[in-house]
């Protein structure tokens, strides 16, 4: 072979191998791309929303359930922490070293120590971990509190007068019973919202990070009933907000329209619903708010403040709850039962009202447990400003002799009808309905107006606010007055009759 060949071969090898390495610095240039613009998204859109102890007790890069369950969503995309066990204290690094050797209490300790931290119980958290015995010499609690420390140090506090609060009905389950076309329909689709539309609201509001208050975090009372502002403190990128739902007593006119029959509590100690299927079967499940919330809570626990959940607005003339503890179904005082109580009556011949009672009072026990808080809509569901003082109070000592020991007292009056006590400016002893409601110890007042995004009032002796309702009446005729809360073309359920009938 001449020299010219040779030389004709070895720049053709030369060229080959020029052109191989210019492909892998192409790849490893996109692949590097692709990662960082990756990177970008996540920083972009969910860091502010991501919380380091969403996952509590998983083990280091293992998901969630619900991260599995929806890809991509902001429930907690942070991994675990490595020296992070999982909440039955096993577990495995590829160093070697056994997590198993962690005492298994200790390991349950740092998953409830991670779940006050993710909902902004830092205080909480790091109190948890500092009584353990032995804590001074516990390096990975010392470094979880340095860490709930630093977060916390991040954390400012919230306007109180700021704080927005939205409220439901009771939830449409099954929307082909409850828009039928008979003569509930029409209210049905103005003041309810249906499951579908809570579970996309409920996501919607978490993804822009909202997380849910109790009225008692904005404020407190001393024993002489004046009022101290309290302060909600929460990470940069998260809004406080007070969820409520009204007349959560599944009324007998609901009967057979789609509704839930009541709230029940299960073997395992949860809150769900009963439905009554067409084949006479009860079906258990999340039909309604509380278990729909208490669900989204488990899963995203960083949408609760503290673990707090809603505050439930109850009636009491057909009872609470589902359960009929009204005093009529004990004495059946004929000048007050009702044509559906009659009826009730006729197609529950073994209806025990003590019972009921206990029921009643077992529901309402778990869920105060689970985070949830009662307040008056007065027993009646009365506008107060259209009764005599006298009927009045006959409506007060109905809701003390037959609610309150079901449900427990309670400081918070959230007036039916969207009523109020008085006009805009501020409560006074001169108003008597202040004075009557005060002495009855409400201390929390609040009516309707989404007209802002929030309204809060704050006088020497009570708090005030306004709530907004997300129903079909708001999501169809002024969807802009709740679009800071969520996008209502992405919940709206097209099974809602359009128009929404006006009020």
């Amino acid at each position: 072979m001449s020299r010219d060949q040779k030389t004709v071969i070895e720049r053709e090898i030369r060229r080959r191998r020029l052109n191989l390495m210019l492909k892998c610095i192409i790849c490893v240039l996109i692949f590097g791309s692709a990662g960082l613009g990756a990177w970008l998204v996540y920083d972009t859109n969910f860091k502010d929303h991501s919380n380091p102890w969403t996952e509590s007790g998983k083990a280091a890069g293992e998901k969630a359930p619900d991260q599995e369950a929806a890809e991509g969503s902001v429930s907690g995309d942070a991994p675990a922490d490595d020296g992070q066990a999982a909440e039955d204290g096993s577990g495995n690094d590829e160093g070697g070293a056994s997590d198993a050797a962690v005492p298994a209490d200790e390991g349950s300790l740092e998953a409830q120590a991670n779940r006050m931290a993710a909902q902004y119980d830092y205080d909480g958290a790091i109190s948890l971990l500092r009584g353990q015995p032995g804590y001074d010499r516990n390096d990975r609690f010392k470094n979880l509190v340095s860490t709930y420390e630093q977060t916390k140090a991040s954390c400012s506090p919230y306007p109180i007068d700021q704080i927005t609060h939205v409220f439901f009905h009771s939830l449409v389950y099954d929307t082909s019973k409850a828009f039928d076309g008979d003569a509930y329909e029409a209210g049905y689709n103005q003041v309810m919202t249906t499951v579908s539309e809570m579970n996309s609201i409920l996501q919607q509001m978490y993804n822009r990070g909202f997380v849910m208050i109790s009225l008692h975090d904005m404020v407190e009372f001393d024993e002489a009933g004046n009022l101290s502002k309290k302060e909600v403190l929460l990470p940069p990128g998260k809004t406080p907000f007070v969820l409520s739902q009204d007349d959560c007593s599944y009324y007998h006119y609901m009967d057979g329209d789609g509704f839930p029959q009541k709230l029940v509590v299960t073997d395992d100690g949860k809150v769900k619903n009963s439905y009554l299927e067409d084949d006479g079967s009860v079906s258990i499940g999340d039909y309604d708010v509380v278990p729909i919330v208490d669900t989204f809570v488990e899963q995203h626990p960083d949408f609760s403040y503290h673990g707090h959940k809603g505050i439930l607005a109850l009636t009491g003339y057909e009872g609470v709850l589902g359960y009929r503890t009204d005093e009529v179904y004990k004495t059946r005082q004929e000048d007050r039962v009702t044509d559906f109580q009659r009826e009730f009556f006729a197609n529950n011949p073994d209806f025990n009202f003590d019972n009921e009672v206990a029921e009643a009072k077992k529901v309402a026990d778990a869920m105060k447990a689970e985070g949830w808080e009662f307040a008056s809509h007065t027993w009646g569901h009365i506008n107060p400003r259209t009764y005599s003082m006298e009927s009045l109070q006959r409506d007060s000592d109905r809701w003390a002799n037959w609610v309150v020991p079901i449900v427990g007292p309670t400081d918070v009056l959230i007036f039916a009808f969207g009523a109020d006590i008085g006009d805009w400016q501020p409560y006074s002893m001169s108003n008597e309905y202040f004075a009557h409601y005060k002495s009855m110890g409400f201390r929390i007042f609040c009516n309707v107006d989404a007209s802002a995004k929030y309204w809060v009032q704050i006088g020497q002796d009570y708090l005030r606010q306004a709530r907004r309702n997300l129903d079909g009446y708001r999501m169809y005729y002024t969807p802009d007055l709740i679009s800071d809360l969520f996008d209502v073309d992405q919940a709206w359920d097209d099974s809602r009759p359009t128009p929404v009938p006006q009020m």
